[in-house]
């Protein structure tokens, strides 16, 4: 496609809408599936990706009856428009924050391994003391909500830390510690003074690639001595289905102390035993884009936050 050449005189500008077109476009190389990510209508996206293409006088996309390709100029415009819109996004977000804390959408990205077990105490206390705040959930991998904190899809994460990731504010709010899972007949049920050691040897059941607590897990049993050679099986994508793997003889498992009363109380089949001091564990924060307009605000949440889990088994963090 040809692009058209620009009227002489005073140069035309881009629109918000036709740069958001595009991104997404940019994003899915799909045009019905980008309108769709955007809510807008099929033809209407590929008429502003078009007025783009005239406005710019550079021809962004390569199209064929099958299938969205960027071009070279495309591929390099693609990140710009993805800038100025997440700029635009900022603006709003701090003039949103101006206005007032604790008012209208806020994003938040949550790990599977976290969402079931601590989201009830979240929402009950957004209810309670934050109702003007529009609380919009997320749940995600830690890869994909990193992601979409840094390009402003989401505001705010409740995940699991240390993150490493640079431009990552880490605001802690407890420790947890893990609780070995096992069928109720094996000889760690019930045991409160498990050495870490005894990971070494054991048939452990582990989450799929891309969970952090898959890491994590693996990360203790190195440190109990455990050689990559000994089994580990990968056969479960979230926690309910690893704790039923258990409860069928398969192996044992870890699991964070607040998933144990929802993941474990109703089946006989399994039992439980903890880790003599100082037993492993993990640190749960809220995370924030460094220089965030809604910092304080974010403070003041993870503040709050803090006093509401204390009635949970976990540590609050000072």
């Amino acid at each position: 496609m040809a692009a058209t050449a620009i009227p002489a005189g005073k140069p035309r500008q881009p629109s918000l809408s036709q740069l958001k077109a595009f991104a997404a476009v940019a994003e899915h190389l799909h045009f019905r599936d980008a309108a769709s990510a955007i809510g807008m209508s099929q033809p209407a996206l590929s008429g502003a990706v078009a007025t783009l293409e005239d406005t710019l006088g550079v021809q962004l996309l390569e199209r064929t009856t099958r299938k969205v390709l960027l071009s070279p100029a495309g591929e390099r415009l693609a990140a710009r428009a993805r800038s100025v819109l997440a700029e635009v996004g900022a603006l709003l977000e701090e003039a949103e924050a101006a206005r007032a804390p604790f008012t209208g959408v806020l994003r938040l990205g949550v790990i599977p391994t976290v969402a079931p077990y601590l989201l009830p105490t979240v929402l009950r206390l957004v209810r309670e003391q934050y109702p003007r705040l529009d609380l919009q959930v997320h749940e995600e991998q830690t890869a994909s909500l990193l992601d979409g904190l840094a390009h402003g899809r989401l505001d705010l994460l409740l995940l699991a830390v240390p993150l490493g990731a640079p431009g990552v504010v880490e605001l802690p709010l407890f420790d947890e510690d893990f609780v070995l899972v096992t069928p109720r007949d094996h000889w760690l049920g019930g045991r409160t003074d498990i050495p870490r050691e005894a990971l070494k040897e054991l048939d452990l059941l582990l989450l799929d690639e891309g969970h952090c607590l898959r890491d994590q897990a693996l990360d203790i049993c190195r440190e109990a001595g455990r050689t990559e050679g000994a089994p580990v099986t990968t056969t479960a994508a979230g926690l309910s289905t690893l704790v039923q793997l258990v409860g069928g003889g398969l192996g044992v498992t870890l699991l964070p102390r607040t998933a144990l009363r929802v993941e474990t109380g109703r089946n006989e089949d399994l039992a439980t035993g903890d880790f003599a001091d100082p037993a492993p564990a993990r640190r749960i924060a809220l995370a924030m884009r460094a220089g965030a307009a809604r910092a304080e605000e974010f403070e003041a949440l993870a503040a709050t936050l803090r006093e509401a889990v204390r009635s949970l088994p976990v540590r609050v963090a000072r």
